[in-house]
């Protein structure tokens, strides 16, 4: 199981996010408009998910502004802002900051996709909401890189995300990381960047 951490206290999730290489396991969540959202609606294309606590928090918030910022300008990929605040929340904010790029979605009917990913918090005050993490999908459905916030509060590392999005060479070798610093390209078998065991 991994671990992350509020405000600098250990939190449990309920598992580890899917691995690189892996097909990115299909969900069904709940969009603004209350009909159903699946990875299988975006086949072929470069899928961003941004996987967060509550929009109703500033991190939360900012993260959505800025791949907001972003993704209109990539016709082949999309950015997926998923928590467990409901619907209407995430119309509320969107509408009200006029972010129209980003598709947002709410697992308030789909408590397994939590599970599936591994990013459901399982301990601590934020219990049953999602982790800060982010994952890529390639257009085949395979997982190209994850992220794994250390520390809830802070944000992901965008810089990392978007070269997937303008970098061809940079989707195949994506870096697979459960934290900023205990990663490593795909395709190396050596330790990790920080010194410790890759895997």
């Amino acid at each position: 199981m991994a671990q992350t951490a509020f405000k600098g206290t250990p939190v449990n999730l309920s598992g580890d996010l899917p691995r690189v290489g892996e097909m990115a396991p299909d969900f069904v969540l709940t969009g603004k408009d209350l009909g159903d959202i699946t990875l299988r609606d975006y086949a072929g294309k470069l899928v961003i998910l941004n996987i967060f606590p509550s929009i109703d928090t500033p991190v939360c918030a900012m993260s959505v502004r800025k791949f907001n910022s972003e993704i209109g300008k990539h016709d082949n990929a999309v950015v997926i802002c998923i928590s467990a605040d409901l619907p209407f929340a995430h119309d509320r904010f969107c509408g009200a900051e006029g972010l129209d790029h980003v598709v947002s979605a709410s697992t308030f009917r789909s408590p397994a996709f939590g599970d599936d990913y591994g990013a459901r918090i399982t301990d601590g005050p934020l219990a049953g909401l999602m982790a800060r993490a982010v994952v890529v999908i390639d257009g085949q459905g395979q997982v190209a890189y994850t992220q794994l916030v250390e520390e809830i509060s802070e944000e992901p590392d965008y810089e990392t995300v978007l070269a997937c999005l303008t970098n061809e060479d940079m989707l195949q070798t994506c870096t697979a990381s459960f934290t900023a610093e205990h990663s490593r390209s795909l395709s190396e078998d050596g330790p990790c960047d920080d010194g410790r065991a890759g895997g």
